[in-house]
């Protein structure tokens, strides 16, 4: 299907219009309103723009693969470059977190042509520098098992609404096939990244992530991906790549209160 509709990416610079009703819209700009999502944050990339991203853990935050890789050098954007703000609504956010690792698809490329195979590698794992405690921000789970019928729902930032969620209570998918799913969500700039979501019971779960929007001749249509084996294999990536802790050495004198022997240890970690 992405072969027969005008697509492009969502990146730090579109252009859109939409034709939704925007009663079926809300920006959650109050603590009230933000119960239950506030694992959804704004993803600000230096001062370049930003995505949305959406905690899948304490410390990491599932987002697309074009809101993390610098399009300059194909790389990831480096340790401090992104910032998570969990929750942000004005000028305050319920968390704000450095983003120090990403991992990304190793075929995905920064500037590649749109195409289906781009669209289902284009997911990205962030680790944040330090965990959001649950009592701030409680993670999504991904979705597991069939989705009963076709309902949705989207919580994102984007342009007109950057300063707070904007959470789509239903839109509906249109086609899941060969690894994609088409959805007549409302997307904008800066909704790159963000999750979504399908029921399980009383529960919204992950069961994709935005990566591209376009037109099927009557509507706008967005695009996004199966996840099932992408997420597992970056969280193995973020394993492998961790930095390892740096050993040092730590002299104990007579009187320092940890030994009065005068002896030397040594210690690894981070000390």
């Amino acid at each position: 299907m992405i072969q027969r509709v005008l697509i492009f990416f969502l990146i730090l610079s579109i252009s859109t219009t939409s034709s939704y009703a925007q009663a079926a819209k809300r920006k959650l700009t109050d603590r009230d309103d933000l119960y239950g999502w506030e694992a959804v944050g704004r993803l600000d990339i230096g001062t370049q723009g930003f995505c949305t991203g959406t905690l899948i853990a304490q410390d990491l935050v599932l987002t697309a693969a074009h809101c993390a890789l610098d399009k300059a050098t194909g790389k990831p954007y480096p340790p401090g470059k992104v910032t998570f703000r969990a929750g942000l609504s004005g000028n305050d956010a319920l968390a704000d977190r450095k983003v120090v690792q990403i991992a990304a698809h190793p075929d995905f490329k920064a500037n590649g042509a749109v195409s289906a195979p781009r669209v289902r590698m284009d997911v990205a794992l962030m680790r944040l520098e330090s965990p959001i405690p649950y009592s701030i921000a409680d993670p999504f789970a991904l979705h597991q098992g069939n989705v009963a019928g076709n309902e949705v729902s989207l919580a994102s930032y984007g342009r007109g609404r950057a300063e707070a969620i904007t959470r789509e209570r239903s839109c509906r998918i249109l086609n899941r096939s060969d690894g994609l799913i088409t959805f007549n969500c409302d997307i904008t700039f800066g909704s790159s990244g963000s999750a979504l979501l399908a029921r399980n019971g009383s529960r919204w779960q992950i069961l994709s992530v935005v990566s591209a929007v376009g037109t099927n001749g009557r509507q706008k249509v967005g695009f996004g991906m199966e996840l099932s084996g992408i997420v597992a294999d970056l969280k193995a990536d973020l394993r492998r790549d961790a930095p390892r802790p740096k050993a040092n050495i730590r002299r104990l004198q007579v009187g320092s209160g940890k030994s009065s022997s005068g002896a030397k240890f040594i210690s690894s970690g981070r000390g």
